[in-house]
C-alpha cells in the first residue's frame, strides 16, 4: 500500500468509527504533524498485511472517548478497544478483560514487539490491568482511562516505563482459544 492509500484508509475508517465534528482534514494534520503517517507507512512495509491492516484500523478511532466496559464506536475501556480492532479486522475474538486476553496469548520478550502485538500495563494495581495494541517505534495505541479518548503513546514516557508488565503476541488463527502464559 502506499502512503495515501493508507491516508485514505484512516480518513474513511475515522469517518465510520466516531462522530466527527470537525473538518477532514483535522485527522490528517494530525498524523502528519504527530509523524503517524511516516510510522504508519513503515509498518505498510516492516509487516504483514494484517497486522497493518490491524494498526491501520485502529487508527481510524483515535479520538472515540474512554467509556467503562465500552465495546464499541461510542466507547471503549482498554480491553474492549483491543477485542473489537481484532475481531473487526482480524476475525479474532479475544477475551473480554485485559489479564484474560493476556493469558489467552503468546508471552514475548519486550525486544520481539511488532505491530499488533499486545503491551500490557500495570495502572491498577494489578499485572495486566492495562492493554493497548503496539504500533511501532514504542509506540502503542489504546483507550487510556475516564475523560480521555483512544490515543497513541510512548512506552519509553516514564508512567509507562513503571508500569509495563508483559507483552503477548495474538496467533495468526481466528477464534483459536489456546491459553499460552
Amino acid at each position: 500500500m502506499n502512503l495515501r492509500c493508507l491516508l485514505l484508509v484512516c480518513l474513511i475508517a475515522s469517518a465510520h468509527a466516531a462522530p466527527y465534528s470537525g473538518p477532514s482534514d483535522d485527522l490528517e494534520i494530525y498524523l502528519s504533524d504527530s509523524g503517524l503517517i511516516s510510522k504508519i507507512s513503515k509498518v505498510s512495509q516492516n509487516v504483514s498485511d494484517r497486522a497493518s491492516d490491524l494498526v491501520i484500523n485502529a487508527m481510524g478511532f483515535l479520538g472515540v472517548p474512554y467509556r467503562r466496559g465500552g465495546s464499541d464506536d461510542s466507547g471503549f475501556d482498554c480491553s474492549g478497544f483491543v477485542r473489537s480492532m481484532y475481531e473487526q479486522t482480524l476475525g479474532k475474538v479475544l477475551p473480554r478483560s485485559a489479564r484474560d486476553q493476556a493469558n489467552a496469548t503468546e508471552k514475548i520478550d519486550k525486544t520481539e514487539l511488532q505491530p499488533g502485538d499486545l503491551v500490557f500495563f500495570n495502572t491498577m494495581r494489578q499485572t495486566f490491568s492495562h492493554v493497548g495494541i503496539y504500533v511501532g517505534d514504542h509506540k502503542f495505541i489504546h483507550s487510556p482511562r475516564p475523560g480521555k479518548e483512544v490515543k497513541v503513546e510512548d512506552m519509553r514516557q516514564t508512567y509507562w516505563v513503571n508500569r509495563f508488565t508483559g507483552a503477548r503476541r495474538v496467533d495468526n488463527h481466528p477464534n483459536s482459544g489456546s491459553s499460552k502464559n
